[in-house]
């Protein structure tokens, strides 16, 4: 049975999120930032995505965590992630219209949920280093993707090519490196994660809004 981290808001929910890993599980950060966008009124569910291959993975940003990280993810085929994605998605719609987060491996699996799942009001990605391949494919809800620009791993043009096939996705790049988000890496950027987190805010509201309004 795939687990979840889940966190009920206080009050009525102002909507349901799924947050989805990066390839260190749903470690401390991960929980953090669930806690966090539940204090701002939603239901959050983050699914354990590694529960596949081995449950209860918990890793560090260090070199040892990064090549363990990655083993795990490719082990767990794109379509096995996305049928957990959806099951965290119908959880998730307890709290209202639903939106999905994701971060790095999270923020590919975001998009693809975009293009693909259902049930979905709008969707947010943090540098999702392997959406190039599948940047035909088009959102069907609204989407926000956030990129540093100076992360290795997603060169610019890599950006252009999801930017030219869904013009409709809002875009932001930051002065920034990879994992510019987590402030228990040494790439985290302040400012540009505030930016970010404000960004995501506005455009979940009216997001989520929209979609228990039926526009």
């Amino acid at each position: 049975m795939l687990r979840a981290y889940r966190v009920d808001p206080v009050g009525a929910a102002r909507g349901g999120l799924v947050v989805l890993h990066e390839i260190f599980g749903v470690n401390e950060h991960m929980r953090d930032v669930c806690d966090d966008y539940a204090r701002r009124g939603y239901l959050v569910v983050a699914p354990a995505l590694f529960d596949r291959v081995e449950r209860g993975v918990e890793l560090d940003y260090g070199i040892e965590g990064i090549a363990r990280g990655r083993d795990l993810r490719s082990k767990i085929a794109w379509e096995s992630s996305l049928l957990d994605v959806q099951a965290a998605i119908d959880a998730a719609g307890q709290g209202g219209a639903v939106a999905v987060l994701g971060y790095c491996w999270g923020g590919t699996l975001a998009y693809l949920a975009a293009t693909r799942l259902r049930g979905l009001a709008c969707a947010v990605s943090y540098y999702g280093g392997q959406t190039t391949p599948f940047a035909a494919e088009r959102a069907r809800v609204p989407m926000m993707m956030h990129f540093g620009e100076m992360d290795p791993r997603i060169p610019e043009a890599d950006i252009l090519e999801v930017a030219r096939h869904n013009p409709t996705i809002e875009i932001h790049k930051y002065p920034a490196d990879h994992g510019f988000n987590c402030d228990s890496r040494k790439e985290w950027h302040a400012a540009s994660a505030h930016s970010a987190l404000e960004r995501t805010l506005s455009f979940l509201k009216v997001g989520l809004h929209a979609r228990e309004a039926g526009v």
